[in-house]
Parts: C-alpha cells; structure tokens; sequence
C-alpha cells in the first residue's frame, strides 16, 4: 500500500506556484497571448455580448457593398484580445495585484472576418511606491501579415513583497 497522499489545500492549485510581486518585473519583459482567428463565431459571440448590431460587424453583403473585404471586427472585439486574463500574467500575479488601473488602445488598420490576430503584453513602465508600484504594459495586436492594428496600453497597482516576519526574536 502507498504512503497517503498530502491533504488537498486549494490556495495551492495555481497555473503558475510561484507569485510575483512589483519589483520582480523588468522592462521589456515580454507575455504572449493566444493568438486567434477572427471566425464568423467569434464575431457572433462578440455580438451576443456587446449587443451591437450594426451592420458593418455582421452583415457580409452589407460590407462588400460599401468597398471591404468582409465583416470588420469591432474594435473592441480587438481590444479585448488584449486581455492579461488569455495569458499568464494575472496567474504570476494573484498575490500582488491590487487593481487594474486602466487600459487604452488606439486602432491603426482594419481586422476583418478570417484574419488571424498576435497579441502581447510587454513591460513598458514600472513606477515604485512605498509599499506598491505600477506596472504598465504596452499592449500589441498583430495581424497575420505582421502589421500592427491595435497598440495600447494596460496599468495594474502591485504589491511590493512583503518583508520576511520571523525568525529572530528580541526578546
């Protein structure tokens, strides 16, 4: 018989066991996300969601007669490729993240139906407070031709380490 396995704790059932914390971070420091192809699917999903219902997102005829190649994804519908959540950032991070400050994104080229989309995260600012710090992150999408169509930016408020308790008493 097998020596009894350790009780099961559920603070210790994470994608990534090891936090990291404000001053863990260097800039440039790179986080893909999953790319993704921009299916018909997707669009309806992005509809059922937003509730948009203009025509130039879902109606394909509607969008050949005004000169596209197809459906033109909802700039939103880029933006939210963007999401740290598809990656591993917020997983390094449960223990330190105090909020999410803001985002912005400027669109530069069109998606449409059928395009595949690249999207990261990389390190573009770290700003030290006494006991928390600013990460922002540059966030990118691009398309399956390599041109950028989304360039924004992601904020969080981390936590600095915690210092060590423990060990000396001076009692």
């Amino acid at each position: 018989m097998s020596e009894a396995a350790p009780p099961f704790d559920p603070r210790d059932h994470r994608m990534v066991p090891e936090q990291r914390w404000f001053e863990e971070f260097r800039l440039g420091e790179r986080f893909v996300l999953p790319s993704r192809t921009m299916t018909e699917a997707v669009f309806l999903a992005f509809q059922a969601a937003s509730g948009d219902n203009h025509p130039v997102h879902y109606d394909a005829e509607y969008c050949r007669a005004h000169g596209m190649s197809g459906m033109l994804a909802h700039g939103y519908q880029v933006a939210i490729q963007t999401v740290a959540g598809a990656g591993l950032f917020p997983h390094m991070v449960e223990e330190s993240l105090k909020a999410f400050l803001e985002q912005s994104s400027r669109f530069l080229r069109p998606v449409f139906a059928g395009d595949t989309v690249y999207p990261a995260l990389t390190v573009d600012e770290l700003t030290p407070g006494r006991t928390t710090g600013v990460v922002g992150l540059r966030s990118t999408v691009h398309n399956q031709r390599g041109e950028l169509v989304l360039d924004g930016r992601h904020r969080y408020l981390l936590r600095r380490r915690p210092a060590p308790t423990g060990g000396r008493s001076d009692a």
